[in-house]
C-alpha cells in the first residue's frame, strides 16, 4: 500500500498524463482542420440593410422568399422607406417587396396607402392596388417654387394697397 503522503503526487502525475493527451490532440485538430474564413456582419447603420419586425418571419432559402406577417414594419434607409402591412414578402431573386393588408408606405414625406403594394428594389418603383371597390390614397409633396395662398373656391389676393 502506498503511504498517505505520496498519494497525491502519484494522482497528480496521473492527471497530468491524462490531461496532456487531450490538449495535444485539440492541438491537433485546430492544425489539420481549416479555420472559417472571417465573416463581415452586417451592419444596419450602413444604410443598405432592410430591417423587418413582425410578429412570424419565415425564410424559404430554395426559393429565396422571406415572408413576415403580423404587425409588420419595414425600414429600408437607403431608400428612406418606413412601411407597415399585415404581411410582407421580400423576393430576393427577383428583388421585390409585397406589402399586403392596410399598406402604409412613407417615403420622404410622400405616403402611400392601399391593400397590396409591390416595390420594384431596381426601378424603385411602387405599384399599389386598393381594396375591392375603394381607392388607393397617395400623398405627394411637392416643391413649388411659386406657391399660391389662394385655395380652391377662394378670390386671389389683392395686390398691397401704396
Amino acid at each position: 500500500m502506498m503511504p498517505a503522503a505520496r498519494l497525491p503526487e502519484f494522482w497528480l502525475r496521473r492527471l497530468g498524463i491524462g490531461l496532456t493527451v487531450p490538449a495535444a490532440s485539440i492541438v491537433i485538430a485546430i492544425a489539420l482542420f481549416p479555420q472559417p474564413q472571417s465573416a463581415k456582419a452586417q451592419n444596419p447603420g450602413d444604410g443598405r440593410a432592410l430591417t423587418v419586425r413582425a410578429d412570424i418571419q419565415e425564410a424559404n432559402q430554395q426559393t429565396g422568399v422571406v415572408t413576415a406577417r403580423g404587425n409588420v414594419q419595414l425600414f429600408y434607409p437607403a431608400r428612406q422607406i418606413q412601411a407597415t402591412a399585415a404581411q410582407a414578402q421580400y423576393f430576393t431573386k427577383e428583388r421585390r417587396i409585397v406589402l399586403t393588408g392596410n399598406v402604409y408606405i412613407l417615403q420622404q414625406g410622400n405616403s402611400i396607402r392601399g391593400e397590396q403594394v409591390i416595390y420594384l428594389i431596381d426601378e424603385g418603383r411602387f405599384i399599389a392596388q386598393p381594396q375591392p371597390n375603394r381607392q388607393v390614397e397617395s400623398i405627394y409633396i411637392i416643391n413649388d417654387p411659386n406657391p399660391s395662398t389662394q385655395l380652391p373656391g377662394t378670390s386671389a389676393p389683392r395686390p398691397p394697397q401704396r
